[in-house]
């Protein structure tokens, strides 16, 4: 029975060999792949897209490799070899390009849809960790990513070659994300459900109460008055405002549960004489997650939101926050 240290080791065995294999291809990383690169762009710039083919486990990380360009601003598909063969080779168009993963470069279904890509008018790049293979021969651009050994112990099972291959793919898609200038704003509107599209996309405007569940209110009425507002608008608080919407303050249900004790005359005072000036607030265009660290370094319920001139724009109430999953 295997005990824990052989385990562990061999684990770390694997992941050794597959690091130097990441190593050994980013080591080769040179003209070739910078051809690669700027003829996606080209590519992309005219409107086409990187279609992805391979086989098997290339199959695998091609699928991995065009989904990471697609949602980080280089359109792609994948497409397999076989099916491309019935009728899926009509995915190509003129101005796409074709990028065909095989580590030997001698996969016979995926070279047999080369010269029908190139009779399309397409242009063909490759990874293979094969100089002299006929997948790079057939090639328009034939990026050579070889590594050293799999972590196989029969050296035969993909697994350094997937994981350098998609290492490589990852590298490419970074690459355009970063000469297209796709920013974060780019990859939440392609990411608009859960937590990475709300983390990018919803901003704090998104989470203001409606009108009739906020409770704004002039210095001079009384504390009586605004607690019955605050009860129409079912809100625990209410604002302050001033004749040009500027925040004077905030008064709470805990403010006055707080004062009530030591000022029995409090519900006929000018809320101006018990509330708290200078509230917290935030900004309307802020990202709707910068609530949380908010509410984190304050103790508050209610936060004031104020537009780009610092004008009263709404209230978020933290308790909302799990409906729209913020929190």
């Amino acid at each position: 029975m295997s005990n824990a240290a052989e385990i562990t080791n061999k684990a770390k065995e694997v992941l050794q060999i597959e690091m130097d294999g990441i190593l050994s291809v980013c080591n080769q990383i040179g003209d070739r792949f910078v051809t690669l690169a700027e003829t996606c762009m080209k590519t992309l710039d005219k409107g086409g897209k990187i279609v992805v083919a391979g086989i098997g486990k290339s199959g695998h990380i091609g699928r991995k490799i065009s989904a990471t360009l697609a949602s980080t601003g280089s359109p792609s598909i994948f497409m397999h070899p076989v099916e491309a063969m019935h009728g899926d080779l009509g995915m190509l168009q003129e101005n796409d390009l074709l990028l065909a993963l095989s580590y030997s470069g001698e996969t016979a279904e995926l070279n047999a849809i080369i010269l029908p890509a190139k009779r399309l008018g397409v242009t063909v790049a490759c990874f293979t960790g094969v100089e002299d293979s006929s997948l790079a021969h057939l090639s328009d651009i034939a990026v050579i990513a070889s590594i050293p050994r799999e972590a196989c112990p029969f050296n035969l099972a993909p697994t350094t070659t997937s994981t350098a291959h998609l290492a490589l793919g990852d590298a490419l898609a970074m690459v355009l994300m970063h000469l297209r200038k796709f920013t974060k704003e780019d990859y939440g509107r392609r990411h608009p459900s859960g937590a990475i599209g709300r983390a990018v996309t919803m901003h704090v405007r998104d989470l203001i109460r409606p009108a009739d569940r906020t409770a704004d209110v002039p210095p001079e009425m009384p504390v009586k008055d605004v607690l019955l507002k605050m009860t129409s608008a079912r809100t625990e608080s209410a604002v302050i405002l001033g004749p040009q919407k500027n925040v004077l303050g905030i008064f709470t249900d805990g403010d006055l549960r707080r004062c009530i004790n030591s000022d029995p005359d409090i519900l006929t005072k000018r809320v101006a004489d018990v509330m708290t000036p200078n509230p917290v607030s935030i900004s309307a265009d802020a990202l709707a997650v910068e609530i949380p660290k908010l509410v984190a370094a304050k103790p508050i319920d209610d936060i004031v939101v104020v537009d780009g001139s610092g004008k009263f724009a709404g209230m978020v109430d933290i308790q909302d926050l799990p409906r729209f999953k913020i929190m």
